[in-house]
């Protein structure tokens, strides 16, 4: 499967810059969020933002922005099913070949003093685990990426031959599930500390 287009949304930007170039070096598009988007337009590579493809605008404080049939429709179609192959076309869904996203730093905010539940509550990503997840399932179509230590791995196969082979995406699709299902633990325990005091 060619990497034709990204999706690309993460709070730890480490060395997204550098494989944001490195894809779309190799003609890959580039979509984005807010804030990853704005790093990526400043160091010039071209990027489209994630509201032009869901057509409609991130609300309630970013709460609500990847959260549609055009991001997750466009990674969860199983592409050689003719049937989601013709809704795709009937609804101009376009495929998403890879997801990089990593998630809010709700381990990092708990961990401060003095965090405050409403700090941490709003810390708990939803809209990156349900791309990963929906990303790590479709890995036979899809790449997924939940760590910056795999990026440099994945833009070379891509520059090389275009695609990532699929024992390689079994393998980052069993990272991803390991790394929502920490990510969920840790919120679980935190909200049982909570309940506890």
């Amino acid at each position: 499967m060619k990497v034709k287009r990204a999706l690309i949304s993460v709070s730890d930007k480490t060395g997204v810059v550098e494989f944001a170039k490195s894809l779309t070096e190799a003609g890959v598009e580039i979509v984005s969020t807010g804030g990853t988007m704005k790093a990526l337009k400043e160091a010039g590579l071209p990027v489209t933002y994630v509201s032009d493809v869901t057509g409609f605008p991130e609300i309630m404080d970013g709460r609500v922005k990847t959260l549609n049939p055009y991001i997750h429709g466009g990674i969860l179609a199983v592409r050689d099913n003719p049937r989601h192959k013709q809704e795709m076309q009937e609804h101009k869904i376009t495929p998403i070949d890879l997801v990089a996203v990593n998630l809010y730093p709700f381990r990092e905010t708990v961990m401060r003093q003095n965090v405050t539940l409403a700090e941490a509550v709003e810390n708990i990503d939803i809209g990156g685990p349900a791309m990963i997840r929906a990303a790590a399932k479709n890995f036979k179509f899809v790449t997924v990426i939940t760590s910056p230590t795999r990026y440099a791995e994945v833009a070379a196969l891509i520059k090389k031959d275009g695609c990532v082979s699929g024992m390689l995406r079994m393998e980052l699709a069993r990272e991803a599930f390991a790394h929502t299902a920490e990510y969920d633990d840790a919120i679980q325990k935190y909200l049982s500390e909570q309940v506890a005091k």
